[in-house]
């Protein structure tokens, strides 16, 4: 049975369709991550699963169990939100225990479930603090106890990270990761950045305009999008998106990463510009080929290039790192097509 399951939720406001007939089911236990941009529906969609909002059409289960129309404390959630939503004049021992308080849940049993899981966040030490006395991680690891302390199937998280910095945030995925695979709760985290959902997640749900675009693992979503968004919004830079050579109603996508300096053969391109980021470089290039207009490609290469703009240069790639797609609809060719490269 799935910890949580939507079939066809939607959410209207008047003509406005913020979310549009999304269905997914999530396994006991998963990290799943709502991904897309700003405006896309995915805060909306968690908002709906926490019963802070109501779907206008659809169901939604958790454990098997219809709670569309039940109120959040009905659901046996726990959910952390993006401003940590702490008590200032509360002590971290306060703020963790307040909502298990609420309930009323067993007062003989406090004490022991406060040390075990200040102990799992590294907050023992920090428990008579305000948080006011904390730092940016601090506040957020109150947060998760005030979440994991009330012992739920379900956790919701609503962009947690995007408060910190850059490091803390990579610091923080690792421990909210390593946390919820150790308690073995299932989590439904919202984000916009592709590097939390690709490196947490066990599934990904991609939305755009309300709609699902793709619904899979990290590794399927890079190496098999499901559309030109999917292909364009997975990956740093975004994947080329080409006319297709001999194609027509098709375009041709291709991994910056997978793109090479060649000898011979490939694609000939004139260099636009040459990023130098470290471990590797990112060189920008437009191209053209025989009845064909001229586009841009770039290629990640790994150390450093130094070429300047106007040089002349071949791209290359694999045939198996081709990708295709329907100029009309913007999916992806069911069928892997070879696209041989133009001389």
């Amino acid at each position: 049975m799935s910890a949580l399951q939507l079939e066809s939720v939607s959410k209207h406001y008047g003509a406005a369709r913020a979310v549009d007939r999304i269905s997914f089911a999530t396994p006991s236990g998963k990290l799943v991550v709502l991904l897309g941009p700003s405006g896309c529906g995915k805060s909306t969609t968690l908002r709906m699963i926490a019963g802070l909002d109501t779907p206008s059409e659809g169901r939604i289960l958790i454990d098997g169990r219809d709670v569309t129309t039940l109120a959040p404390a009905e659901r046996r959630i726990s959910m952390v939100f993006q401003s940590y939503a702490l008590f200032p004049h509360l002590s971290v021992a306060e703020n963790i225990l307040f909502g298990i308080k609420v309930r009323k849940e067993p007062a003989a049993e406090h004490g022991k479930r406060l040390a075990r899981v200040a102990d799992l966040l590294g907050l023992s030490a920090l428990l008579e603090r305000k948080p006011s006395q904390l730092s940016g991680g601090q506040q957020q690891r109150v947060a998760l106890g005030r979440a994991i302390i009330a012992e739920t199937k379900v956790c919701l998280m609503d962009e947690p990270l995007s408060n910190l910095d850059a490091q803390l945030r990579q610091e923080m995925r690792r421990e909210i990761r390593t946390l919820q695979q150790k308690l073995g709760i299932t989590m439904v985290y919202v984000t916009h950045d592709q590097t939390e959902a690709m490196s947490m997640a066990d599934q990904v749900v991609l939305l755009n305009a309300g709609r699902i675009e793709q619904d899979a693992a990290p590794a399927e979503l890079y190496a098999r999008p499901a559309s030109v968004f999917a292909a364009r919004f997975i990956g740093t830079p975004p994947m080329n998106i080409v006319a297709a050579p001999g194609q027509p109603g098709l375009k041709l996508g291709v991994r910056p990463e997978h793109v090479r300096l060649v000898e011979s053969g490939g694609v000939a391109g004139t260099v636009l510009s040459a990023e130098y980021l470290g471990a590797d470089t990112v060189v920008t290039c437009t191209t053209s080929t025989a009845g064909t207009l001229a586009e841009t490609l770039a290629a990640r290469l790994p150390g450093r290039h130094e070429l300047a703009e106007g040089t002349p240069v071949r791209l290359g790639w694999a045939a198996h790192d081709s990708h295709l797609f329907d100029v009309a609809t913007g999916l992806r060719q069911t069928a892997d097509v070879a696209v041989p490269l133009p001389a």
